[in-house]
């Protein structure tokens, strides 16, 4: 989920103990739509090998449109590994076989935090399922907090799709869920429900963009419990091929700007809207014994007054490995 002041303080919830919340128990229903939309999208074969590619010209007398109500198209770049991995801002692309690492320290007046995330996701035709391990250490004032914060299982599937004749818009839009479970750790005891809407867009051979909206609640007691945010991120990519930037061992070389932001809902602070920005870069590596490694390295810095108050600087490390 995209950074939010929360977790940027590292303030944990102050509650005794996780009570049931309603949230949870629509969490199955979800997660069934979401498997639903999938079958009822699969096409004949693999969903990242037999799209034709979307700068072809297409016949006009050829039907490419396939899934629920003909929504989804056969040309459609979605899932081929155009969409450059995002580092703050939640990934939204169909991933079959990936592994990631992330580091991020960042700091403030006299605070300063690390987070180390690991994350595996696994594709299933169109549906794409994660799970994130978060572990985060805080230091302010001399005192130091550190566990692990929500272990985090999500899903996404996309629904609708559109490309041009000639390929140059290629937009596929979708759905997600993130469930956090606490682990009642000094850093959360607060569980979180994000359902979200996606739209991943490229034009042309080189320009992309990713735009993801979620709106978060957490259940439990403590200060934290019942919070509402909106939270929102924009990934803009440029790829450049090796062909255009011959670098050794390189296939692609994609700058990255990212922009993530959450706006409080409720509590006290309603309206309280913190925006970092990342800009950064991603190279995509040439596959050794089928795994492709895609590092990334990236510079963050706050946007808003209410996202200043908590980040001045963070250098976000990201190793991806597609297998």
């Amino acid at each position: 989920m995209p950074i939010n002041p929360r977790m940027s303080l590292g303030i944990g919830s102050q509650g005794t103990g996780i009570r049931r919340n309603w949230v949870f128990a629509r969490i199955p229903a979800t997660l069934s739509l979401l498997l639903w939309v999938a079958v009822t999208s699969v096409r004949a074969g693999s969903a990242t090998t037999d799209q034709a590619s979307s700068t072809a010209t297409v016949n006009p007398s050829e039907n490419t449109r396939y899934g629920l109500f003909g929504l989804l198209d056969h040309r459609s770049a979605y899932g081929e590994g155009v969409f450059p991995e995002p580092f703050l801002v939640d990934d939204s692309d169909l991933e079959v076989n990936e592994a990631r690492l992330d580091w991020f320290p960042s700091g403030a007046a006299n605070f300063h935090s690390d987070q180390v995330t690991a994350e595996v996701e696994k594709g299933i035709e169109l549906l794409t399922l994660e799970l994130e391990v978060p572990f985060e250490r805080n230091a302010a004032g001399g005192n130091v907090v550190e566990g692990f914060d929500n272990i985090d299982l999500g899903a996404r599937v996309p629904f609708a799709q559109y490309v041009s004749p000639d390929g140059f818009i290629d937009t596929t839009v979708g759905v997600g869920i993130e469930i956090g479970i606490p682990p009642n750790s000094s850093i959360s005891r607060n569980g979180e429900w994000v359902p979200k809407v996606f739209d991943d867009l490229k034009l042309g051979d080189h320009f992309t963009l990713q735009s993801i909206f979620g709106y978060s609640t957490l259940s439990g007691g403590g200060v934290d419990g019942g919070l509402q945010n909106f939270e929102y991120g924009f990934v803009l990519g440029y790829t450049i091929p090796h062909d255009e930037l011959p670098i050794p061992g390189v296939q692609q070389l994609i700058p990255v700007i990212e922009f993530s932001g959450t706006t409080q809902l409720n509590q006290e602070v309603h309206g309280a809207n913190s925006v970092l920005a990342n800009v950064a870069f991603r190279a995509n590596l040439k596959t050794v014994a089928g795994i492709q490694p895609r590092p990334g390295l990236g510079f963050v810095f706050p946007v808003t007054n209410d996202a200043r108050k908590e980040t001045h600087w963070g250098v976000y490390t990201s190793l991806v490995f597609e297998f």
